[in-house]
C-alpha cells in the first residue's frame, strides 16, 4: 500500500482505489472507457460518475448510485451541479470536484459536517478519469455515510 490509500478506512473504497490504479496502467489517470462498471459491483450503490465540461468548468451527474440517491432523497442522475437542491453542499462538492480536475489526482477525505442543516459524516474517493491522458472529463466518486 501506498502512503495515500492507507488513509483510506473503508474496504469497498481501498479496493475502489486499487481497481482506479490497475486501470491507470502507469498513465496519470485511467480513461473512462478504461471503467468497466460491472468490475466495481462491489461500490456501485455508493459511487457517481461525474461528467467534467471545460469553458467554464461545469459538472453533470451521468450516474449517482441508489445508496446516495436514498442518502440524499433525490437521485441526481442525468443532473447538472445547478440542479442540487442544497445549496451549501453543492459548492462543497463543486470545489472539491474542481480540485481533482485541477490537481489531476485522487482526493480522499473523511468529514464529519454540518451544510445546509444536515449532518453528513462520510468517507469518499474523487478519482479524475481522462480520454486524453490529460485533460481530466469524468470523476469516479465513491462515498459512504457513516449513520
Amino acid at each position: 500500500m501506498s502512503g495515500f490509500d492507507q488513509g483510506i478506512k473503508r474496504d469497498e473504497l481501498r479496493r475502489l482505489y486499487a481497481y482506479w490504479q490497475d486501470k491507470r496502467a502507469g498513465r496519470l489517470m485511467p480513461a473512462p472507457t478504461d471503467i468497466d462498471p460491472l468490475e466495481l459491483r462491489f461500490v456501485v450503490g455508493n459511487l457517481s460518475l461525474v461528467d467534467v465540461s471545460h469553458d467554464p468548468l461545469r459538472f453533470r451527474i451521468r450516474l449517482h448510485g441508489t445508496n446516495l440517491a436514498e442518502r440524499s432523497g433525490i437521485d441526481m442522475t442525468g443532473k447538472g451541479e445547478d440542479d442540487y437542491p442544497y445549496p451549501e453542499f453543492a459548492r462543497f462538492l463543486i470545489d472539491r470536484f474542481t480540485r481533482a480536475v485541477e490537481q489531476q489526482t485522487p482526493l480522499h477525505e473523511r468529514a464529519d459536517l454540518v451544510l445546509d442543516g444536515r449532518s453528513r459524516r462520510y468517507e469518499d474517493l474523487v478519482l479524475p478519469l481522462s480520454g486524453d491522458g490529460v485533460r481530466v472529463d469524468r470523476l469516479l466518486v465513491g462515498v459512504f455515510y457513516d449513520d
